[in-house]
């Protein structure tokens, strides 16, 4: 197993870690974790694809890492209690 399968086998298995994690109610979609988790996974898993060079894929994985940075970096809105 060659560096870019190493480290794409890691981005998908933390994308896949918070999918399940939402699923089981540990993580929330909206959560930094879950966004923090995404980013890390799909830049992982887009500079795999890059590596082998696999173009689609680096496209799908560097716009999930996009719109994950863009969640985990946006201003949180407060909520007020009723």
């Amino acid at each position: 197993m060659g560096t870019e399968d190493m480290i794409g086998f890691v981005g998908v298995a933390l994308l896949l870690l918070a999918f399940l994690s939402n699923l089981l109610g540990f993580l929330r979609a909206d959560g930094r974790p879950y966004l923090f988790l995404n980013l890390i996974g799909a830049g992982m898993a887009g500079l795999s694809a890059a590596l082998i060079p696999f173009w689609p894929f680096v496209v799908l994985e560097g716009v999930w890492a996009l719109v994950a940075a863009v969640g985990l970096f946006r201003p949180r809105r407060r909520t007020t209690a009723a």
